[in-house]
């Protein structure tokens, strides 16, 4: 039964999640540190826009994402004329969907944790001459390893789990942008209950696997500290 399984949108949800993690990695840190250091007025609407993703339906995203981004759009079009970039039924259209659906996964441990600190580990840094990016990634992150774990685990698993946002801008296309969560719906589709639990059962185990790590090194920091 496992021979017979199609690995392929398993290998490409573990792909698209650990590209996902990546660039959430490289924006959120820093746009974690602005929430969580800034007084602008402005701070509301961008940690608005940043939890969007918790409380608004995934097909309401993916389809925002399919008109934005279609060629007969203006910025679609643009993109395929200028660029030669198609984000519609492409997998580049579900690492850019799933970056924002996943954004707040990533931001708001980070910012938690950050905004918990205090502000004399920056002060100190800054009065021996420390820039802001190296205060943050020298004296700050190394005091949230817990946090940035928690963000890059919790990313990872949500990517992972994906399936309104993918479905609407990605389509259902083998090998392409035919993921996971995808598979299990065509399978159940047809009735083939046998290798959507398969899938599942992979998902499930990861998912699994990954949280009880997560739990198991922060008890062990916590009886550390």
């Amino acid at each position: 039964m496992w021979t017979e399984l199609d690995w392929a949108p398993l290998w490409l949800t573990f792909r698209l999640a650990g590209i996902t993690t990546l660039i959430l990695l490289l924006i959120g840190v820093p746009l974690a540190a602005w929430l969580a250091a800034t007084q602008s007025r402005f701070k509301p609407v961008a940690e608005t826009l940043v939890s969007m993703p918790l409380v608004l339906p995934p097909s309401v995203l993916g389809f925002y994402l399919l008109l934005a981004f279609s060629p007969n759009s203006a910025l679609g079009g643009w993109l395929l004329a200028t660029f030669d970039l198609r984000l519609v039924f492409t997998f580049e259209g579900l690492v850019l969907g799933s970056v924002l659906f996943s954004l707040p996964f990533m931001v708001h441990p980070l910012q938690s944790a950050l905004s918990a600190l205090p502000h004399s580990l920056s002060e100190a840094a800054y009065t021996l001459g420390r820039s802001r990016s190296n205060t943050l990634f020298t004296v700050l992150l190394p005091n949230i390893k817990g946090a940035l774990l928690a963000g890059i685990v919790l990313s990872f698993a949500h990517t992972v789990g994906e399936f309104g946002v993918v479905l609407m801008i990605g389509g259902n296309i083998p090998g392409v942008t035919k993921v996971a969560s995808i598979a299990i719906y065509d399978e159940v589709e047809s009735l083939n209950y046998a290798a959507a639990n398969l899938y599942a059962g992979v998902l499930f185990v990861l998912s699994f696997v990954i949280l009880l790590a997560v739990y198991l090194f922060n008890r062990r920091a916590l009886r550390a500290a």
